[in-house]
C-alpha cells in the first residue's frame, strides 16, 4: 500500500529535480499537491526557455492553477527541492498556498535571507525534508560546470 505523505511528494520533486539535471537545468523540482493528488509536477526550464522567471515553482503555480481553473491555491501544497527565492515567495503570497515544504536552504537568494515576511501569514513552512538529497543533486551539478 502506498503512503502519501510529505516524504511521498518530496521524492517526487526530487524526481523533477533530476529531469532539470540532466537536461542541464539547475536541479530544482517542484510539485503541488491538492488533497493527496499532485496537480502540478515540473522543474526549472530557465535554460529551455531561455526565461529567468521560469523557476520550477513558477511553473507550478501556473500548472496548477490552470487544473484547478482558479488562482488561488489555499488548499494545496508545493513541495519543492530548494528553498524559493524572492520572486517564487512573493508568487507563492498571490496564489496563496497553504503550505510550502521545501528541502534544501538557498543561502545566496533564498526568501529567509529577507528581514520582512514575504510568504502570506496562513502559509505554513517545513524545511529541510530530504535536505541531502537536494543538497547533494545541486553540488553534483554546480561541480559539473566548473569542470
Amino acid at each position: 500500500m502506498l503512503i502519501y505523505n510529505d516524504e511521498y511528494f518530496m521524492r517526487e520533486a526530487l524526481k523533477e529535480a533530476q529531469k532539470a539535471f540532466e537536461k542541464d537545468e539547475v536541479p530544482v523540482g517542484a510539485v503541488i499537491v491538492c488533497g493527496d493528488r499532485i496537480i502540478a509536477r515540473t522543474h526549472n526550464l530557465t535554460e529551455h526557455l531561455n526565461d529567468v522567471t521560469a523557476h520550477a515553482e513558477m511553473q507550478a503555480f501556473t500548472s496548477a492553477s490552470e487544473y484547478i481553473g482558479g488562482k488561488f491555491l489555499d488548499d494545496c501544497t508545493l513541495y519543492v527541492t530548494l528553498e524559493p527565492c524572492v520572486m517564487c515567495a512573493g508568487a507563492a503570497f498571490w496564489s496563496r498556498i497553504s503550505r510550502i515544504v521545501y528541502a534544501a536552504e538557498d543561502e545566496k537568494r533564498g526568501y529567509s535571507l529577507i528581514d520582512q515576511q514575504l510568504l502570506h501569514p496562513k502559509t505554513g513552512i517545513i524545511k529541510g525534508l530530504l535536505e541531502e538529497e537536494s543538497a547533494s543533486l545541486l553540488r553534483s551539478f554546480f561541480e559539473k560546470k566548473r569542470k
